[in-house]
């Protein structure tokens, strides 16, 4: 198994398996702000999530946490990369999109940059 110790037979010493990392989130692509012809809607963006396909998959997803990590020139905190935070709100038609409403408006520099999709809060 993952992570256990394995004793090699003629060795006194435990030797230990590499655990592979595990990813926390679902994989997202920012797709764009919600618009009409002729208008656009900067605090709600829709979000496209790896796996979704109906709109009935996109309900699970409501209320879950959004994080669009991009890499900034200034470093902050000994860190280039800045985080922007927004939560699911609601499905977006009936294909599986999702609608989103982050703490900042997102730049239009974001669209189609990929996002995560943290499986918190839960509701299970």
């Amino acid at each position: 198994m993952a992570g256990e110790k394995k004793i090699v037979a003629g060795a006194k010493k435990a030797v230990k398996k590499t655990k592979q990392p595990v990813r926390l989130y679902a994989k997202g692509l920012i797709l764009g702000h919600k618009r009409s012809k002729s208008n656009t809607y900067h605090s709600i963006t829709l979000l496209k999530i790896d796996g979704v396909r109906t709109r009935e998959d996109a309900a699970w997803y409501a209320g879950k946490r959004v994080a669009y990590v991009y890499k900034a020139k200034k470093e902050v905190r000994n860190s280039k990369f800045r985080v922007m935070w927004g939560k699911i709100r609601r499905a977006h038609g009936n294909s599986g999109v999702v609608r989103a409403k982050f703490l900042k408006n997102i730049p239009p520099k974001a669209f189609g940059a990929p996002c995560r999709v943290m499986m918190y809060p839960s509701s299970i």
